[in-house]
């Protein structure tokens, strides 16, 4: 797998110019594999390629702070990793446990997505990333990095002569 901008291969991004977002990405995600003993360990790599697919993350820039939020249904705080790693990338990982399955049990449908997942976003200059907090209610994920002020410059009035 390699890191590139979802933006390229279909990913949801508002700004495809937008250098901090990477989301991994699967080469041989519709390369068609034959049914072979290779199929068996693809389709547990597509259902888990599937599940970092499906992580979807809002990302937006307040004046005090950038926000991150996910919404991470069924999951507890305890399954979910907040991390800040070679200095200004966050990571937010986890994984969902597949439903168990009963021996009499029948299934018609198996929609939700179990596995591991994982973003990563590249933090700008200005983020203070040793006061990052994270808090999870209802399911939503909500990350906060403040920001560092920014010092406007003193504007003097110059009188003009004349």
């Amino acid at each position: 797998m390699s890191l590139i901008p979802s933006s390229f291969f279909g990913g949801r991004r508002t700004n495809i110019f937008d250098p901090f977002s990477l989301d991994v990405w699967d080469p041989f995600h519709d390369f068609p594999f034959p049914s072979t003993a290779v199929s068996a360990p693809r389709s547990e790599l597509a259902s888990e390629t599937s599940a970092f697919a499906n992580t979807r993350m809002d990302w937006k820039e307040t004046p005090e702070a950038h926000v991150f939020k996910a919404d991470l249904p069924g999951l507890k705080k305890e399954e979910v990793k907040v991390e800040i790693e070679e200095g200004r990338v966050l990571q937010i990982s986890g994984e969902r446990s597949k439903e168990k399955e009963e021996k009499n049990d029948k299934w018609h449908r198996v929609e939700r997505s179990s596995g591991r997942f994982l973003r990563r976003f590249r933090l700008p200059e200005n983020a203070k990333v040793d006061q990052v907090k994270a808090s999870m209610e209802n399911g939503v994920l909500t990350v906060t990095v403040p920001k560092e002020e920014v010092k406007q410059p003193d504007v003097k009035a110059i009188e003009i002569s004349g």
